[in-house]
């Protein structure tokens, strides 16, 4: 698959042009995420204090049949991808969806790309956010893997780095396994999907080319644009 012209952008770097991807007919109007500053403020907060709750809460066996949060990112942030229409359909979880609406966007800033493992241990080395608590049961459920988890602190991250991007590559070979962060602690990339750029700062605007409208064919599942 990556000797053929798609597989060729698998593991590609974050372009300057990309696309934001909205799941709504064409006549509901598109609004971009923005403000990410006091998302990530929002979110940070909101994450400590889960974890504070879950461990109060919840129980230490990650056997037990309780389900906790998944994500390892902000999902209210800005979110491109690189290519479409393939990207339409590289979701994680992917619903049945019939109308998309694609907003053509251009980025510029400082991205951190997630091409390997590593890449992802080492930004949780450098910004570590214990997740323990809340992640424990529904990480252990997939990974089989009991002890501590961390996630890069995102709000931290942002005073580094304007963006992150993770490969199609990257998705493929690191998304939703016990990635080792050090010695003690691992992580893992829930909720992402492939050759998404997720925006921590105010830097990615709207390119004046028009959006785009399309629509998945009932009859044979493909993607057609509309407009």
């Amino acid at each position: 698959m990556l000797a053929t012209a798609a597989g060729a952008s698998y593991d590609a770097l974050r372009q300057a042009e990309q696309w934001h991807l909205d799941w709504r007919v064409p006549e509901d109007p598109v609004r971009l995420p923005s403000s990410p500053r006091p998302q990530l403020a929002a979110w940070a907060a909101a994450t400590r204090a889960e974890e504070e709750r879950a461990h109060h809460d919840r129980p230490r066996d990650p056997r037990a049949p309780y389900s906790g949060t998944w994500w390892s990112h902000p999902e209210r942030l800005l979110q491109t991808v690189g290519h479409i229409p393939s990207s339409f359909d590289r979701v994680e979880d992917l619903p049945w969806e019939e109308f998309m609406t694609a907003v053509p966007i251009r980025g510029t800033g400082r991205t951190y790309e997630i091409a390997a493992e590593e890449d992802w241990a080492a930004l949780c080395r450098d910004f570590p956010l214990d997740v323990t608590a809340s992640r424990r049961h529904s990480w252990f459920s997939v990974t089989g893997r009991d002890g501590d988890w961390v996630i890069p602190d995102w709000e931290s991250v942002a005073s580094v780095w304007d963006a992150v991007h993770l490969s199609s590559l990257a998705y493929l070979r690191c998304a939703t396994r016990s990635i080792t962060v050090d010695d003690a602690r691992a992580s893992v990339i829930a909720g992402w999907n492939p050759d998404t750029t997720i925006w921590l700062t105010d830097v990615a605007r709207e390119r004046v080319e028009p959006r785009q409208s399309w629509r998945r064919s009932r009859a044979s599942d493909e993607w057609e644009r509309t407009a």
